[in-house]
């Protein structure tokens, strides 16, 4: 059976599920600008960040990259960057990267234009215009081939391992089997776990590098001091039943489904046309990777939770798939799946995950998820590993 869905298909061939005007501040200086100019003109989301300046180079040039991989994300229909003037991440390329999609882009100078007003002013005129401009894009009929889905679990309890995230899993075998791109990360929640992982790798060196990036999370936590898989289960996971980071993690990567693993991407990097499962270097604080999935260009996550996780991102519809029946029924204007229906018995994680499949199909086409008619969707930050200097 032939799959597709309506979306906005981009200059450079990439596929929107939406058709936003993305407003980026170059530096978090420039976020109050950038925020008065979003809550001024309908149409526009932002990207409110807190780097971009007094940070070593690798950082700053991880942020830039960052930010041109948001910039060109599908969902992103024209982009309008807001620069203070005197940051230390490359504006001008950001500019000159995004508009090489073929996207309207606009760029204004906090500094250059005199003040926060007058820039507030030039901005909310150019964002104006930008939300016209693209305001006529139309939808058309592209095939399931064309997405990249990216997934994660958070406020977990033990009715994600095995409800939630089983659903994801399913989900996400039957997009790989179909052309499409799935993305998974949260490094943290490989502990204990991350050979299994390995194994289902195309090759060893993807084998090496996937038990590389568990290490170097590891390496990183030491480096403090700090035992990484002592703060591993939360206290909100060991409330909800999950015993020792083994455990959280077998069930975490649950949602990863069961096809083999493609390669490793960087935080920054976008996927591109490349197909199949893949991982991406993430931490599993959700504004850190809900960031990095949307630079990967996934046109939306499913996010798999037990306790109850409310948040969205401002670009990337954040599809809830609850594995808890309690949590579903407190949390009913949050939830978008109700997988708690495997652990009372009621439905099989196969008819959930064809119920979730469906709820993709319309997501992409333009149904909303409840994090976005809630506006719940400011959870952003770039992941960095150096010290702001």
């Amino acid at each position: 059976m032939a799959y597709e869905f309506w979306g906005y298909v981009r200059p450079d061939g990439q596929v929107g599920c939406r058709n936003h005007v993305a407003v980026i501040p170059s530096v978090t200086c420039a976020g109050d600008v950038a925020s008065a100019i979003v809550r001024q003109v309908a149409g526009t989301v932002g990207y409110f960040h807190h780097q971009g300046c007094c940070q070593l180079p690798p950082d700053l040039d991880r942020v830039t990259e960052t930010l041109i991989s948001l910039g060109k994300s599908p969902n992103v229909a024209a982009a309008l960057v807001v620069s203070l003037g005197c940051e230390g991440t490359d504006h001008e390329r950001l500019v000159e990267e995004i508009q090489k999609t073929g996207k309207p882009v606009r760029c204004i100078h906090i500094q250059e234009l005199g003040g926060v007003s007058a820039a507030i002013k030039a901005g909310t005129d150019a964002a104006q215009e930008l939300v016209m401009e693209v305001s006529g894009n139309r939808r058309q009929s592209v095939g399931i081939d064309r997405v990249t889905m990216s997934i994660k679990c958070g406020g977990s309890d033990t009715t994600s391992g095995m409800a939630s995230n089983c659903v994801i899993g399913y989900v996400a075998d039957k997009l790989v089997d179909l052309g499409a791109a799935v993305v998974f990360g949260e490094v943290t929640e490989f502990l204990g776990g991350e050979h299994l992982l390995a194994q289902r790798a195309v090759t060893p060196q993807v084998g090496d590098r996937i038990l590389e990036i568990v290490n170097n999370m590891e390496t990183r936590a030491r480096s403090l001091g700090c035992d990484m898989r002592k703060g591993q289960p939360t206290p909100g996971n060991i409330a909800g039943g999950l015993s020792s980071i083994e455990e959280k993690s077998l069930g975490a990567i649950v949602k990863s489904g069961t096809r083999p693993i493609q390669g490793v991407l960087e935080y920054p990097e976008a996927i591109g046309n490349r197909k199949g499962l893949w991982i991406k270097e993430t931490p599993g604080r959700e504004p850190e990777i809900l960031t990095g999935m949307a630079a990967t260009g996934a046109q939306f996550m499913m996010f798999s939770t037990g306790r109850g996780a409310p948040q969205g991102f401002p670009t990337m519809p954040v599809l809830k798939v609850c594995g808890n029946p309690h949590t579903f029924a407190r949390m009913s204007h949050d939830m978008d799946i109700n997988a708690g229906r495997i652990i009372t018995g009621e439905k099989s994680i196969e008819e959930v995950g064809e119920e979730a499949f469906s709820a993709i199909l319309d997501l992409l086409s333009g149904r909303q998820t409840k994090n976005e008619t809630l506006g719940y969707h400011s959870s952003i930050d770039i992941y960095t590993m150096g010290p702001v200097i």
